[in-house]
Parts: structure tokens; sequence; C-alpha cells
């Protein structure tokens, strides 16, 4: 069983709000290892599901004499104590989880330490460019989740379909068709609701249709932008998607997918798993995941929405901090990770070992999909990013529901990005 304590480390630099509700386990050294950071001791602020065992973390310490003690703290949590700590000078952790949206914000407030990355790592892992600004690595990505086409197979063969979708417009007919057949009467599953997973919808619409979403001066660009809400605004005019789309949460949007009602989803790479989980899914052996498609063929291009970690600027262990970074994204590590925490590798040549070794079911394109990661922001993730999805999610809500055109959807969005990446 975990010891979970209250670390001493976040007593001495946090307000008793900031500690409330956040537990620790540490590591037991006894190790002899021969290293310069032998006998120190780092901290690791994660949520739940990046918390490596007991077992994973014993042998890190008996590996390089480096202790950890584990801060697991909530992801909504993490970067209002890392802001906390830093304007006190004060280091909340040694190691921090690192969203592919706070980068932008944490490279802006100078809060991360660059990390040194190979040739090599970069190769294997896509998703580095995401948390990678001015040239600088700020983050190394731990799990991943892209965008990945899926649609239920026996219901497209119902409705007189015998090939996957290439494009967006042939999946704009087989939805028409699935609903006019009587097949499935909201045959498109879409995040419609004020909330990030409607503003990250756009994106990965607006990005697998062009290639483009923002233009180098941080402003979106309209013509993509443009497209891709006309093509949402058609599923929600034709009612292709689900009227509780518009209000429900993204994920139960997405789910319909795992219920039946729906045929089409591009979401999380999870659903490949989640399809194949009796628990989750009441049409198994139905859903396959294809390649995004794309606006005259299959996209060349997705876009990702990993997890990292990072080593705080504050951090007075930043070489025992930077050894535990390179461990725990290690391919051995990542392999193990997806055993002991469901966790998606972030390196593509661990994911191909583990659906070669079937231990990744239904894979699908998963795989193929995983090779076309790239960021669809051209200057990395900017440091408002936060202010600008919401503005997004809220003038898409607002077109579902009906209150905007499309063109009046693009220049509330429009006008909110473009002050925004004037300040």
């Amino acid at each position: 069983m975990k010891k979970r304590i209250i670390s001493m480390l976040l007593c001495v630099v946090m307000t008793a709000t900031m500690v409330a509700g956040c537990g620790s386990k540490k590591t037991d050294s006894g190790s002899s290892a021969d290293t310069a950071t032998s006998g120190e001791k780092i901290t690791f602020m994660v949520p739940d599901w990046g918390v490596p065992t007991d077992d994973q973390l014993k042998e890190f310490t008996d590996e390089t004499g480096i202790d950890v003690e584990i801060a697991e703290v909530g992801w909504d949590d993490i970067r209002e104590k890392l802001a906390t700590g830093a304007s006190a000078g004060k280091a909340v952790a040694d190691v921090v989880e690192v969203d592919w949206s706070w980068v932008g914000e944490f490279e802006a407030a100078d809060w991360l330490e660059p990390l040194e990355v190979s040739d090599e790592d970069k190769t294997d892992i896509p998703t580095i460019e995401t948390f990678t600004i001015n040239d600088k690595v700020l983050a190394m990505p731990y799990t991943n989740d892209y965008r990945l086409s899926f649609y239920n197979t026996k219901q497209f063969e119902k409705a007189g379909i015998t090939e996957e979708p290439q494009t967006w417009n042939d999946v704009l007919e087989d939805c028409r068709k699935l609903k006019s057949t009587g097949t499935v009467e909201y045959p498109f599953a879409l995040s419609l609701n004020a909330e990030e997973k409607t503003s990250t919808c756009l994106m990965w619409l607006a990005y697998t249709m062009n290639g483009v979403v923002w233009n180098d001066d941080g402003t979106l660009n309209k013509d993509s932008a443009m497209e891709a809400l006309e093509y949402m605004d058609t599923l929600v005019k034709e009612e292709l998607v689900a009227p509780e789309d518009k209000t429900s949460s993204g994920m139960d949007a997405y789910k319909r997918i795992c219920g039946g009602t729906a045929s089409f989803l591009t979401g999380p790479t999870s659903f490949v798993s989640r399809s194949t989980n009796p628990e989750e899914c009441s049409v198994i052996g139905e859903i396959t995941p294809i390649l995004v498609p794309g606006k005259d063929a299959k996209a060349t291009e997705t876009m990702a929405l990993p997890e990292a970690i990072g080593v705080t600027k504050a951090s007075k262990n930043k070489e025992a901090a930077k050894k535990f970074v390179e461990w725990y994204t290690s391919a051995d590590m990542q392999e193990r990770l997806n055993e002991t925490n469901s966790a998606i590798p972030t390196r593509n040549s661990v994911l191909e070992k583990l659906i070669q070794d079937g231990k990744i079911e239904n894979a699908g394109a998963m795989l193929e999909e995983a090779k076309l990661i790239s960021s669809p922001f051209p200057n990395g993730v900017p440091s408002y990013y936060a202010e600008m999805s919401s503005a997004m999610y809220n003038a898409i809500n607002k077109m579902a529901l009906g209150t905007y055109t499309p063109e009046q959807a693009y220049e509330e969005m429009a006008s909110a990005t473009e002050k925004l990446a004037k300040e």
C-alpha cells in the first residue's frame, strides 16, 4: 500500500490553502549510487494519472541515488500552485506536470528550465514540437492524446456505405445517408458546448482541412477558420449532431460512438481502448480507428494534446530533476507506464512495439496517425491560450445554439485573438 504523507517541502513554500488536498509519497534510497547527484531529493508534482509505482520509483533511486517525493495534485490546481510559488521565488516542486495548453504561459513567465533533447528523441517524439518555443524545449511529453477518427463499420454497411471516408465531404455525405436511411439519427459526434474541447474541435477541423489555423502573426486564418465553422454549422442545421451535444460535456458527446448513437467521431486516442472495453462500449467489434479525413484526401497532419513534465526554474536540484525527466520519459518507462497507468506513449517506437505485441488492441490507424502529429501553432502555444480558447468556444457555442451565424462567430473570436496577440 502506498504511504501518503504531507510533503514538507510544500508546507515550507505554500500557504495552507495550497497544501490542502496535496498528498505525497517518498522513496527510500538506501542506495550507494556513485553519481554527482547521489543523495539529493527532488519533488515531483503530478496528477494521479502520472504517479509512478513505488517499485518504479525505488528502481530510479537505486540507480541514481536520488530520492523522489511525489506531490499528487489535482490537474486544475497545478498551474495555480506553480504561479503562487514562482511569485515568491520558490519552487513548489523540482519537476512539474506541464499541459500542452500551459506551455506558452509558463514560457512567458520564465517558470521552466530549458531541456537538452537529442535529435533522435525529437524524431521519436513528434509532440516535443508542442513544448518548444523559440527553439527551446521546455518540457518532455510522457503521455499522448492526438486526434484520430473512428467510424462504426456495421452502421455504415447497414446504410449502404461500403468505403471508409477519405475527405470531410465524404463524412458529410455519409452522415446524410446514415440519417436518411434511418440507420442513425445523429451520426456525427461533436463537442459544441462552451468548453475547451469545442475550441480544439475547431482547431483540428481547420488544421486537417487546410493545414493552417493561425497566421504567423498569431491571428486566425480567416479562410481556414470560416471553412471549419461553416462545416460545423451545416452539421448542426442538418441535425447530423445530437441536440444534447450543444450543452452536454464534450466527453459525453464523444462517448455517443461507444453507445451506438453516433457513427463517426474524430476525437481522443483513448477511444481506441474505450471501444474494446465492455464497461464503456456497447458496440464492441464495430468501431474502427482510421486516419483523419482531409479536404481532398486523408489529412497529412493531425493535432496532439499531450501532457509533459518539466523542471522548474526555481528548483535548487536542477541536475537531479533533469535525470528524473530523462528516466521518466525513457522508452522503458513509457512502456511500463502504459501497463501501470494506461498512458499512451509519446514515443512512436514504443507505440509501435505495444501494438505489435498486442498490448494495444484494435489499434487501426493509430500508429500511422501518430506519425502525422505536428503543431498548428506557428510560433508555439501562445501565453494567452486560455483566454483565446474561451473566446473561441463561447462563439462556437452561440453559433450551435443559433444565436450567431458562422460569420459572427468568426468575427467575435478573431477580434479577441487579434487583441490578445497585440497585448
